[in-house]
Formats: structure tokens, C-alpha cells, sequence
């Protein structure tokens, strides 16, 4: 199997060079875990298990579980396993993604269905699962519930995702909800594993469960904003998925709600989202340039900064110290990728 470098973390301003040095080694603990799991006996089914472990990534997920641990006694053999068994789930929630997404690209390499097929793609997502199963087993009967409750939750947040709004029901509150569940819940999870197996106390769980759903969503609203507003050179995917798959998301909500038909822009933006985007490229981008012009799309950033500030409030009972000052900064580095 190829070798490749450990990520580097996740910039975190203001954390210690000792804080940064713990997490750096501990993510290079996850990575060799990682890059030993997905392994196989047969070339084929090894070369496809580690293609997007290999296309490197943020490690955001595991980040956060060795992050978490520095509430407790820190970092060990069992933070380490339930760190790689939350990357795993990712990895293969991504594999399924990119067949409904038909997508082309995942993090600067070709997508898995794109570079095998996606009979392939699932088949991988799914033995990646049980890799991740297989380890989250040998953390024990807890660890196993809530590792199955994640993963049902990430499934139903998926399916609410692919559904429209139903009706009388408020769109952006169901959008969020969906965000939880599809994002957050996995984020949750990772941040629990670290206080939870690093001997943290009860209260220090509860608190990192839930600062882990707010920063969860506020990554997803982050990348929903780099879907619009960025190109594929800077996030390393192509943009307007979103529009090409009909998902009205936070900016699209917002603009949906502020738009004026007398405006000729919003007038044509309103006819592109109404119309069918999939195989449009031209539609996609002229519908990508009016909607970065528009306020809504600022609007929705000063929203997706606001839950990041709401799971920063979520740590105030925690005392002071290098792992909460960092984890504070975390909450919004995540939403700082889009400015």
C-alpha cells in the first residue's frame, strides 16, 4: 500500500507549540492506525479502501477526539482506535456520497465511483463501515451504542437531506436539522470518544457531545458557503453541487426569502434555482455569480458565525486551560475557511 504523509492539523489559532506537538503525534497514530485497518489481503479491494485515506484531508474528526482527550488524562492506545474508527465512518459516508452526488472529485483526487465505478464506491462505503464497527468493538458495549446510534442518525440526517421540506414545516429550521443529524451527530461522536476514553468526567462528555453537534453544523454551513463561493482549485471540488442536485441550502433559503420577482437579477436567479440544474453548466455558474453578488449570501455567513460563537458558549463550564482556549478557536477556524 502506498504511504503518504500525515495530515498537517488543522490550524488552531492561538493553541500551544506543546498542545500543537501532542496533536500532531497523536494524528500521525491515527493515520498509521488508519493506513493498517484499511489494508486487505486482496490488491483491488485495498487500492480502493485507501484511496481517499490517501488523498489525505483535514483529519478534522479525529482532530477532535485527540483534541477532546486533553480534557482528561489525554491521549492513549484507546483514544487513538475510537479517533480512527470516527474517521472511518467519514471516509466511507464520503464514498456513498459521491454516488448520489455523482461527483467527480473529492479532495483534489478522482472520486471513488469516478476512478472505479459505483457498484465499487458502496461495496468499499460499506466494508469501510464495518472497519469501523470492527474497531469501535474492541472500546466496549457503550462505545458500540453510541457508535450505532451515530450511524443511524447520519443516515436518516442523509435521507432528510435528499427529501424537499414537507410542508408547513420552516425550511431552515428543517435545513439545520437535517445538518445535525447528516454532520453533527458524527462530530458529536468524535468529541465524546475523546473525554469518554481519556477518563474525562460525565459533565466533560455532555459538554463536548453537545459543543461537537453546534461545530458540526457550523462545518457543514461552512462547506455549503465553499460550494457557492469558492472555485474547485481553492476546495479541491467542483463547485455548485448543491445547485446542480436542486438542495436549497442556508444562502439559497435566505436569498428565497428576501428575493424581489421586480428585480431582473433576482427575477433570474429565482428562474435558474426553479429550473433543473444537473447536466447545465452554464446555468449553474451564472446562477453561482448572482448568488455570491446577492446579500443573502452574506447574510448566510453571519449566521453560520453565530453557531460557531453558540458552541464556543458550550465550553464556558469547563475551567481554563490550553485544550479549551483551543477549542474555543476551533469553533470558528471552522467557519474562517470561508472568510
Amino acid at each position: 500500500m502506498t504511504t503518504h504523509a500525515t495530515p498537517p492539523v488543522l490550524g488552531i489559532p492561538g493553541a500551544t507549540a506543546q498542545l500543537s506537538a501532542r496533536l500532531s503525534d497523536g494524528l500521525a497514530r491515527v493515520d498509521a492506525l488508519l493506513t493498517q485497518v484499511v489494508d486487505h489481503d486482496d490488491p483491488f479491494i485495498a487500492r480502493a479502501s485507501a484511496h481517499l485515506v490517501e488523498a489525505g484531508g483535514k483529519r478534522f474528526r479525529p482532530l477532535l477526539t485527540l483534541l477532546a482527550a486533553e480534557l482528561g488524562d489525554g491521549v492513549n492506545d484507546e483514544v487513538v482506535a475510537a479517533a480512527a474508527g470516527v474517521e472511518l465512518t467519514h471516509l466511507a459516508s464520503l464514498y456513498h456520497d459521491d454516488v448520489m452526488d455523482e461527483a467527480t472529485v473529492r479532495r483534489g483526487v478522482a472520486s471513488v465511483n469516478a476512478a472505479y465505478d459505483n457498484s465499487t464506491a458502496i461495496l468499499v462505503g460499506d466494508l469501510l463501515f464495518g472497519k469501523a464497527s470492527e474497531l469501535v468493538a474492541g472500546l466496549g458495549a457503550e462505545a458500540v451504542l453510541i457508535q450505532a446510534q451515530t450511524f443511524v442518525r447520519l443516515c436518516s440526517g442523509q435521507i432528510r437531506d435528499d427529501r424537499a421540506c414537507p410542508e408547513g414545516v420552516d425550511p431552515v429550521d428543517y435545513y439545520l436539522g437535517v445538518l445535525a443529524d447528516k454532520t453533527g451527530v458524527l462530530i458529536a461522536t468524535a468529541g465524546r470518544y475523546g473525554v469518554m476514553f481519556s477518563g474525562g468526567s460525565p459533565e466533560s462528555v455532555e459538554i463536548m457531545r453537545a459543543y461537537g453537534e453546534k461545530v458540526g453544523i457550523a462545518f457543514q454551513l461552512a462547506d455549503d458557503l465553499i460550494d457557492i463561493a469558492s472555485d474547485s482549485d481553492a476546495s479541491g471540488k467542483v463547485p455548485g453541487t448543491d445547485l446542480r442536485e436542486g438542495v436549497d441550502t442556508l444562502a439559497v433559503l435566505r436569498f428565497r426569502a428576501m428575493a424581489d420577482p421586480s428585480v431582473e437579477t433576482d427575477a433570474r436567479l429565482l428562474e435558474l434555482l426553479d429550473g433543473d440544474l444537473s447536466a447545465d453548466d452554464a446555468a449553474v455558474s451564472e446562477a453561482l455569480g448572482l448568488l455570491r453578488a446577492h446579500p443573502a449570501l452574506e447574510q448566510a455567513r453571519e449566521e453560520t458565525y453565530a453557531v460557531a460563537r453558540e458552541a464556543q458558549s458550550l465550553l464556558d463550564p469547563l475551567p481554563d486551560s490550553d485544550a479549551k482556549a483551543a477549542l474555543q478557536a476551533l469553533a470558528l477556524s471552522v467557519v474562517d475557511r470561508v472568510g
